[in-house]
């Protein structure tokens, strides 16, 4: 096996060697059209209004893949234009063969499998910051806010869409109002890129940036649109009230069927065209989705995303430079330990606000927040206050975040929060900080180079001295060549009463390079990828508690877009804590503090295209775990039964053998999914894990009225896996009809 990839690398690499070096072309722009008086545009997706005759029409996509910087394969034509209250993207993506892949309908949810357009639009011309759109030919509409630290896809802008489809292709007409976006009031020039990918082909083209080390995301490489002046958010204020109505019980505790209404509402105004305000009143998130089931076998607690629309509004704002702080904490438990992230040291996690330990809901009173620009700085602040609730006494929640920003993609900042627990004898706890990002895309002509350092200061109750954590990261993420270092130490009483440590008490030194090499030669791989990364942590005094490599000796991408990966990882560990293996609810394994370990895991991984009617995405791990064994399989299945219609399965198992027991951790997940239009859709998702010995089973039901205007149905109920009765015992049960409407001024 290794003479057989150190053959390949050698091959790849002669290969490789051989390729021109690729330039980007000169920066693109295109003016926006204004409407007529009188005149206006009816979504249909025909672009069959006088003012798309009249607009500038411009195209030459160029393909990022699979021929990157070579022509389109086919034709797609991009027109805009403007009246004083709103933005439209009309779009004509031309197609030889009308067999597209068009699957997903849902509203907001990543098109991994299908045929689409994406654009970016950077509203304020910094090359940082900026909002992320996309669609597929079924007229499915996702969105998402980019930040420095990545998107959060959680954001829910109000506009909207229409598609239509022919034998020459599928076209868009796209309605984005100006009260959606916050953006310079002085400039009438914006940012934009738009990209295209065709499922069947495995094919990846763009308006602007088509060099690999750009793409999309990158907003330095976006091209123009000019023209964009005399627009209005009219008068920027939103109201959006609610009604509830709820029935729940819980026979597990003997409670009885409870049913009540209640309302509230969020009010939403653009003090600037740059600065957005809202208010929060008597809150509430029946809507949310239910958290994904995670099985725990790290000596470390587990991070569930925010999902709360309060909370996400703005949340790139918020992001600080240390390892998992984007996006308020919301990026999940999708960590990867090769960028550090897997280890969290997170000033500000939202979910700290209004949910206790266990993920139940704290009533919150009101909630504010503020989040934009002011002048050259980029501001975020936020205070919410609590409610006593279930015996947990009320709370006062502050963050306040400034970012100045430098050059073309740097910046400066500072961060701090507040906790105020309305309780007699307990402190306000306080979290300072300050970082730095240091970036550029010109490094060496066209690579991308970065330099993020950060300093908290957040000491634990009754602490004066040290609590304090700081690190930094060295960034050089390009196509071939992917290199990162990461570094940082966190003191034993570093505790921020507003985030989110994963542990305490170490330092940590994290380099990883990534070779990844595109051969010529073997028309069937895409890409090769090639990396190793070791990840060293000491204690604060420099004795060693982990030294871990993850070595990838292969891994490839198919020009079908299939991918199958090697991994070796060598590991050793000295537990400086007592280490509980939860088995089931009230039952675990001790490892006592002190022992050293050395053992030796290997791991596949696989995922087919996402296009394919059923695709597998999984791994499988054995080796040595600790004092014993463990194997680990991890199944993911999607079966795309037609448009609109899903199931996803999810399986993890895990075997382990230890001497002081032998046992199996199991998690089952079963997700059907009824998309009718990308108004209307119904999702059931069914979890169960025996180490909670809980069964779970929400029902979503959301009706789009119009962007803005929405109703909710939503069933949940759980069942305990009682070894007693060996049956399930029902928990609670929880019936929710919520409707939002959004009135617009």
């Amino acid at each position: 096996m290794l003479c057989l990839v150190a053959s390949l690398l050698l091959a790849a690499t002669a290969v490789s060697a051989q390729e021109p070096e690729q330039t980007p072309a000169e920066r693109r722009s295109i003016v926006a059209t204004r409407l007529a008086p009188g005149e206006s545009i009816t979504l249909d997706g025909q672009l069959d209004e006088a003012v798309w005759r009249r607009a500038e029409m411009s195209g030459d996509f160029r393909q990022i893949e699979p021929d990157n910087g070579q022509p389109a394969s086919e034709r797609t034509e991009i027109r805009i234009a403007f009246d004083a209250n709103a933005f439209y993207l009309g779009v004509i993506a031309y197609d030889s063969d009308t067999d597209w892949v068009r699957y997903q309908k849902r509203r907001d949810e990543p098109l991994q499998s299908d045929d689409k357009v994406q654009w970016t639009i950077d509203t304020f011309l910094d090359g940082r910051t900026g909002y992320f759109f996309e669609t597929n030919p079924s007229g499915a509409m996702a969105d998402a806010l980019i930040g420095t630290t990545g998107q959060n896809r959680q954001w829910d802008g109000i506009w909207n869409e229409r598609v239509s489809r022919n034998e020459d292709g599928w076209s868009f007409e796209v309605q984005i109002p100006f009260r959606t976006l916050n953006f310079n009031p002085d400039g009438d020039t914006w940012g934009i890129n738009v990209s295209r990918s065709i499922s069947r082909k495995n094919e990846n083209t763009i308006w602007m940036g088509w060099v690999r080390n750009q793409g999309l995301m990158r907003m330095t490489n976006a091209g123009r649109v000019t023209g964009l002046g005399n627009v209005s958010q009219g008068h920027g204020l939103d109201i959006k009230p609610y009604i509830l109505g709820t029935a729940q019980d819980a026979p597990a505790r003997n409670q009885a069927m409870l049913g009540e209404g209640q309302g509230g509402v969020d009010l939403f105004y653009n003090v600037t065209p740059a600065l957005r305000a809202n208010l929060t009143i008597n809150t509430d998130f029946a809507q949310t989705e239910v958290d994904q089931r995670q099985v725990n076998l790290t000596r470390f607690s587990l991070l569930y995303p925010e999902k709360r629309d309060f909370f996400l509004d703005g949340t790139t704002f918020f992001d600080f430079a240390s390892p998992g702080a984007g996006a308020g904490g919301g990026r999940g438990g999708g960590f990867d330990r090769n960028d550090g992230s897997d280890l969290i040291v997170n000033p500000f996690f939202s979910r700290r606000i209004g949910l206790n330990d266990a993920g139940n809901d704290q009533k919150i009173l009101y909630g504010t927040k503020a989040t934009g620009q002011l002048g050259g700085q980029d501001v975020g602040v936020l205070q919410v206050r609590t409610g006593e609730d279930h015996l947990v006494p009320g709370e006062d929640f502050t963050v306040a975040r400034v970012k100045r920003r430098l050059l073309r993609q740097s910046y400066v900042g500072a961060t701090y929060t507040r906790r105020d627990t309305h309780a007699p004898g307990l402190e306000t706890r306080h979290t300072t900080g300050l970082d730095f990002r240091l970036a550029t895309s010109t490094f060496r002509r066209n690579q991308n180079l970065s330099l993020a350092g950060w300093f908290l200061r957040a000491p634990a109750r009754g602490v004066t001295q040290g609590g304090n954590a700081y690190g930094a990261t060295l960034g050089y993420p390009n196509d071939k060549w992917n290199a990162n270092f990461d570094m940082r130490s966190v003191d034993d009483t570093f505790d921020p009463a507003v985030g989110f440590v994963t542990r305490r008490a170490y330092r940590r030194y994290l380099p990883t390079t990534t070779y990844g090499p595109r051969p010529r030669n073997i028309s069937i791989v895409r890409q090769y990828n090639f990396r190793v990364t070791a990840d060293i942590q000491t204690t604060l005094d420099n004795t060693k508690i982990t030294r871990n490599f993850n070595i990838q000796p292969f891994q490839a991408e198919f020009a079908a877009g299939d991918q199958f990966g090697v991994q070796v990882l060598p590991r050793s560990e000295r537990l400086d804590s007592p280490f509980t293996i939860n088995i089931s609810p009230g039952h675990g394994v001790t490892l006592p503090a002190g022992g050293e370990y050395d053992f030796l895991r290997y791991q596949l991984n696989w995922r087919t295209s996402n296009r394919r009617t059923v695709a597998f995405d999984g791994r499988y791990e054995d080796g040595d775990f600790y004092s014993g064994k463990r194997r680990e399989f991890v199944a993911n299945v999607t079966f795309r039964l037609g448009p609109g219609l899903f199931l996803y399965t999810s399986t993890e198992l895990n075997r382990i053998e230890l001497p002081e027991e032998e046992f199996t951790t199991r998690l089952y997940r079963v997700v059907p999914e009824l998309q009718f239009t990308p108004f209307l859709t119904w999702v059931n998702n069914i979890q169960y894990d025996t180490v909670s010995g809980v069964a779970g089973w929400q029902s979503r039901f959301r009706w789009i009225l119009r962007p803005g205007n929405d109703l909710y149905v939503v069933y949940t109920q759980n069942w305990f896996d009682d070894p007693l009765l060996s049956q399930f015992v029902a928990l609670d049960r929880r019936l929710s009809t919520k409707a939002l409407y959004t009135f617009r001024f």
